[in-house]
């Protein structure tokens, strides 16, 4: 896929098939990943892979972290936190590895993992593979990040599912750049 043509039409894939990527597949979306822009090459992004029955026990998690914090949950509320992993085959969690820089604030750290979690489904796109980028409750849940390991420096940027992407695709809107530029100093 042209780079440009991948630019210009990116779509989020809210409802993925069961394929997950394959091996290879994952490692190019990883090898992108890392290529993000990264001010003092701190790296400030790790990820964690979910796949297999691993999904459901971190849908566990989220129950679990639900219920501490709402433990009168409705059993439909318990039931949507408890599935949310298993909407796709695989969801990898993208995490901001924050580091004491003099130069390179926490910021532009979480930025870095954005930008390396957006280079992760460009990859995912240009190969065939739907993802979508959801963060929500869990992902600032002090209780997710312990169950899965984070450090006190880490926080979630955002859960990126990934499986095979639908048959139609959904249509995007047109949006005019001209919109969102101007020049300075404006006149």
């Amino acid at each position: 896929m042209d780079a440009l043509e991948l630019l210009h039409n990116r779509v989020s894939s809210p409802m993925l098939g069961d394929q997950p990527p394959t091996e290879e597949q994952l490692q190019n979306m990883f090898q992108a990943a890392v290529r993000a822009p990264d001010h003092g090459a701190l790296r400030p992004w790790r990820f964690l892979t979910v796949a297999g029955n691993d999904r459901a026990r971190l849908g566990e998690l989220f129950l679990a972290a639900g219920l501490a914090d709402e433990p009168e949950m409705s059993e439909a509320k318990q039931n949507k936190l408890r599935n949310m992993p298993l909407r796709a085959p695989l969801v990898v969690v993208a995490i901001a590895k924050i580091q004491s820089h003099p130069k390179v604030p926490e910021v532009e750290q979480q930025i870095a993992a954005g930008a390396a979690t957006q280079n992760l489904l460009l990859a995912a796109f240009a190969q065939g593979i739907g993802g979508m980028w959801r963060t929500g409750d869990m992902a600032y849940n002090i209780q997710v990040m312990k169950g899965l390991g984070l450090a006190d420096n880490e926080q979630i940027i955002g859960f990126v599912y990934l499986g095979s992407q639908p048959e139609k695709m959904k249509t995007l809107c047109p949006l005019d750049p001209t919109d969102y530029v101007q020049s300075w100093p404006a006149n």
